[in-house]
């Protein structure tokens, strides 16, 4: 399918501000791609193929989408705006393999929508997650993505800062709970950046396209990873505070602080240390002694 015509740039943005078709939200962060090569880019960087489903959130003008569209076996391109969800079904009226859902992604059902926009062709497909994500929702959206469990990878564009946070490795100052959050969940990989003059209108940031390939098997499940994420949230959310003080801080109603500094001290780690010292593996093996606590307990 080859839909290279379909491109908005700087030029007829303003047009259609000026003739009072459409004006961009600050609130919506929206900011449109102009650089007709950065789609493209992403889109290859993406790996999908024509075995693939595409799934784009904050479609907008169209940009990606189209470069998409020449790639997957079929494109569900979501998109909150009104104005621009209708522009989008004009400028692809006579493309067959794309459905535009207006819509919020942070309060639909992803897999249900799934299920009714794409033909049952498609059902046993793959999906892959191709987005330039909006800035306003870039760690909310993040988070419903990879939690829907049905993606097999996240190809997306962010604030470089979120994609630093994402890729963040234990001891540094931007790793934190999200970090953890995404090597849990994910294998990331920060592929390129992108300047601000990319965009309509310009951002006051540098954005970074990364890779967010699915983890096949999960780590935990049910209520152990509920557990899970709650110590490390409750890690985090006291920086300054030790790893020891922090976790007693959270759950002194449930641990006493030597069941909690025995549990550290298991790890190898000394009573001092903070939360943003530890990996994966650790922060698994910690919650593992904290659950063997409870246990034995009962």
């Amino acid at each position: 399918m080859d839909n290279k015509g379909i491109f908005f740039g700087t030029n007829e943005i303003k047009h259609l501000k000026t003739a009072g078709v459409f004006t961009s939200s600050k609130s919506r962060g929206q900011n449109f791609l102009v650089d007709a090569n950065i789609p493209k880019k992403i889109a290859e960087h993406s790996g999908i193929n024509s075995s693939n489903v595409a799934f784009e959130v904050g479609a907008g003008f169209g940009a990606l989408t189209a470069e998409l569209t020449g790639l997957a076996a079929h494109v569900v391109a979501v998109e909150l705006d009104r104005r621009l969800a209708s522009i989008l079904r004009d400028m692809f009226a006579d493309v067959s393999n794309i459905s535009v859902h207006e819509g919020d992604i942070l309060k639909v059902d992803i897999n249900k929508m799934l299920e009714e926009l794409l033909p049952k062709s498609f059902a046993q497909c793959e999906v892959h997650v191709c987005a330039n994500l909006p800035y306003n929702i870039t760690t909310p959206a993040i988070s419903t993505l990879v939690e829907a469990d049905v993606f097999k990878s996240l190809t997306i564009m962010v604030q470089k800062e979120v994609a630093e946070r994402l890729v963040a490795r234990p001891g540094t100052s931007d790793y934190g709970a999200f970090s953890v959050f995404s090597g849990y969940h994910t294998v990331p990989e920060i592929l390129f950046d992108v300047s601000p003059e990319c965009f309509y209108p310009r951002p006051n940031v540098t954005s970074s396209v990364l890779r967010m390939a699915i983890r096949e098997k999960k780590f935990l499940s049910g209520e152990r990873e509920k557990f899970f994420f709650r110590v490390v949230r409750a890690a985090f959310s006291q920086r300054r505070k030790t790893l020891v003080n922090a976790l007693y801080s959270a759950f002194g109603s449930t641990y006493s602080k030597e069941d909690i500094s025995g549990a550290v001290c298991k790890l190898g780690l000394g009573e001092k240390v903070r939360g943003e010292m530890l990996g994966i593996d650790e922060w698994l093996q910690l919650c593992n002694y904290l659950l063997m606590i409870l246990d034995n307990g009962q």
